[in-house]
């Protein structure tokens, strides 16, 4: 059987931003289901993960549908991200909140490094 060539390479970094989008995911439904009133929450916890899930697909994923600049990808990034993490502060967790948000900015910036040195 030939080799393949392609070789993906996973960084440490890329785990830890695979874990933080489905914790901001989840962190999404969460604050939708519980932090609003019937029917709302329904509405909320549904449309909030799935919006997040569509820009991170179309914008921010290594397989995106539409190519954009690392500053766009940064701004969708902020946007998903600071969403959960205010999602958190604003049940009542702020500890969740801030070590969820640092984690988030650390591995941004090391991501964004990376995309910008290639």
């Amino acid at each position: 059987m030939p080799e393949s060539t392609d070789h993906v390479s996973l960084t440490p970094n890329d785990i830890l931003r695979f874990f933080l989008e489905i914790f901001a995911v989840v962190s999404l439904a969460i604050w939708g289901f519980s932090a609003w009133p019937l029917p709302w929450n329904i509405v909320l916890g549904i449309a909030l993960p799935a919006v997040a899930i569509l820009l991170w697909a179309l914008f921010r994923s290594p397989k995106a549908v539409f190519s954009i600049d690392v500053f766009g990808k940064a701004i969708v990034e902020i946007a998903v991200m600071g969403a959960a993490a205010l999602a958190w502060w604003d049940l009542g967790v702020p500890v969740v909140a801030i070590v969820f948000g640092v984690l988030a900015v650390i591995s941004g910036v090391v991501n964004g490094r990376r995309e910008l040195s290639e």
